[in-house]
């Protein structure tokens, strides 16, 4: 979902740059592999299958996503997947997840036959494991989700700051009693977490570990048990060493090493005011506001400076029509967002605080 682009455009892949940090990966032992039909806004599919060729496709586990809201009939179930087996020039998929089920896509998959269609797919092949993503939704649907089916994993956002947030450790441990296997996503909140503020480094600073912000984030996620995967999108070289470095040390976490993830906690916790990990889902807005952008500047605004964060506001938002107030409320970006944040309410906020004396 986060490959190296030209021109900061999500559809254009730096194909060579991105291609070559997948080799690298490989070749440094990563075997999991996880795309969307979505991703890259319609290209990561794509990407992938060319990039797996000449032999490589047989080192990874393949994991793709269903989009379930392109299902309008029955038909649709095996449209879709043998479209994603020709986009991903494969003639299986290892892992296939119902992408984003929460809500009334449940009923929807339920009703429209969605479940039959994957028991077919994996009983000829094409589809050797069977999960659904959930971000859009709460720990009960969670569980009702978890308990309908024979699921072999789950997808979900965790990081130890949201542990509480959504389907949280309390729905990992659910999906892990049931057998069902538990695949993190966002571990580091879209790379917040891998950067941040100085209030928070400085508490890092004070355990003898010598391990960064995005390594004490990944150790947590891999210390839960029930875990059998955790997800990083990875930009460049940089990324791809520091998370192999802090995935051949994963381990149990000591007492020392939980009380100073819990103070961390607590400090994000008590400055931060939205919990958007940038992701960039929101951005379907028709006027082109920079949602993730702003919620992030408003965030730095109370952990830091806010005279610092009101001045970039002023001098590179409100000068060119991109500030918050450009909002016209029509909340098509709030269902695209994992965290349920009220984007147009917290934007309106965001534009007080910003430019209030």
């Amino acid at each position: 979902m986060r490959l190296p682009t030209l021109g900061g455009e999500l559809a254009r892949i730096d194909e060579a740059a991105a291609t070559r940090l997948l080799h690298d990966a490989m070749d440094a032992g990563v075997n999991y592999v996880d795309t969307a039909w979505s991703y890259h806004e319609g290209q990561s599919e794509p990407f992938v299958g060319r990039a797996l060729r000449g032999g490589r496709r047989d080192r990874v586990r393949l994991a793709t996503k269903l989009p379930v809201w392109l299902v309008e009939s029955e038909r649709d179930w095996e449209r879709l997947l043998d479209a994603q087996l020709e986009r991903l020039a494969t003639d299986r998929i290892d892992f296939y997840l119902l992408h984003g089920v929460a809500r009334n896509r449940w009923g929807f998959v339920r009703q429209l036959g969605g479940l039959s269609a994957l028991e077919r797919a994996r009983a000829d092949g094409r589809v050797r494991h069977v999960g659904f993503s959930f971000q859009h939704g709460s720990l009960e649907e969670f569980k009702e989700i978890v308990d309908g089916y024979d699921w072999d994993l789950c997808q979900v956002p965790l990081n130890f700051v949201d542990g509480e947030h959504q389907v949280g450790v309390e729905g990992l441990r659910h999906a892990s009693a049931r057998g069902v296997g538990v695949v993190v996503v966002e571990p580091l909140r879209g790379g917040a977490l891998a950067n941040p503020p100085p209030v928070v480094q400085e508490v890092w600073a004070g355990s003898d570990r010598n391990w960064s912000p995005a390594g004490w984030a990944l150790r947590w996620a891999w210390a839960n048990t029930g875990v059998v995967s955790v997800l990083s999108g990875m930009r460049s070289d940089a990324h791809l060493r520091e998370n192999v470095r802090a995935a051949a040390a994963a381990g149990p976490l000591d007492a020392r090493d939980l009380e100073r993830i819990e103070e961390v906690r607590r400090t994000y916790r008590c400055r931060r005011r939205v919990p958007c990990t940038s992701c960039g889902g929101c951005q379907v807005c028709s006027r082109q506001i920079p949602v993730p952008d702003l919620l992030s500047l408003y965030n730095d605004a109370m952990f830091d400076s806010k005279a610092a964060a009101a001045a970039e506001y002023r001098d590179a938002f409100l000068g060119s029509a991109r500030g918050a107030d450009e909002c016209v409320a029509c909340k098509v970006c709030e269902p695209m967002c994992p965290r349920g944040i009220p984007i147009p309410d917290t934007l309106r906020e965001a534009h007080a605080y910003l430019t209030s004396s």
